[in-house]
């Protein structure tokens, strides 16, 4: 999957209520990550047969064909490398973590959900956006930004700089200070224009 991004995400087991509902809402929502380039694909300690059987049990009761890989874990290497086994929790049993990792191969993202609240696929996708305009734009997003929102200038590093921001926050009106300025995302970086790498 090298070049495209990759939501890697664990559940606790095959089978489980809230897994489930996640399962069915990721599939919802596959068509919206691969329009940012990014691939889905799950992971728990269960084995193949299991993810198979649970899969065609979602299907025969939704209708809905769970559209992405899951890795069966069994013991629990990958699990254990990337920190999704909580001892407090479970000895065996992996954490709701969802790894957000870009198209060079670096985790950019870390989310952790507790066993028993289900993850919110559009805030998922939403960190998926912020991380690629803030590539590509060369900037970074404020809080609560979504997308066709300004992202934020890096700050000025030499005294010179900084007098040339003040100046151009007065005459642009696009910031409240030298440390915090505004600037619409070039062109290239709307609508996913952008290559990132």
């Amino acid at each position: 999957m090298h070049g495209q991004w990759l939501i890697l995400f664990s559940h606790p087991g095959d089978f489980t209520p809230v897994c489930t509902t996640e399962m069915i809402a990721f599939t919802r929502a596959h068509t919206y990550f691969k329009q940012l380039n990014t691939e889905l694909l799950g992971l728990s300690v269960d084995s193949n047969s299991s993810h198979l059987a649970w899969v065609y049990d979602i299907y025969c009761r939704t209708g809905i064909k769970i559209s992405f890989p899951i890795i069966a874990d069994r013991n629990g290497e990958i699990a254990r490398r990337y920190g999704m086994i909580s001892n407090d929790i479970s000895n065996t049993e992996t954490v709701r973590n969802v790894y957000i990792i870009d198209d060079k191969g670096i985790i950019r993202t870390i989310l952790i959900y507790p066993m028993n609240v289900g993850r919110f696929i559009p805030e998922i996708i939403r960190v998926v956006q912020a991380l690629q305009m803030a590539d590509c734009a060369q900037g970074s997003t404020a809080a609560n930004w979504i997308p066709n929102q300004p992202v934020i200038v890096s700050p000025p590093k030499t005294y010179e700089e900084l007098v040339e921001r003040v100046s151009e926050i007065d005459n642009n009106r696009n910031g409240i200070s030298w440390y915090l300025s505004f600037k619409e995302p070039p062109e290239k970086c709307i609508n996913k224009k952008c290559d990132t790498k």
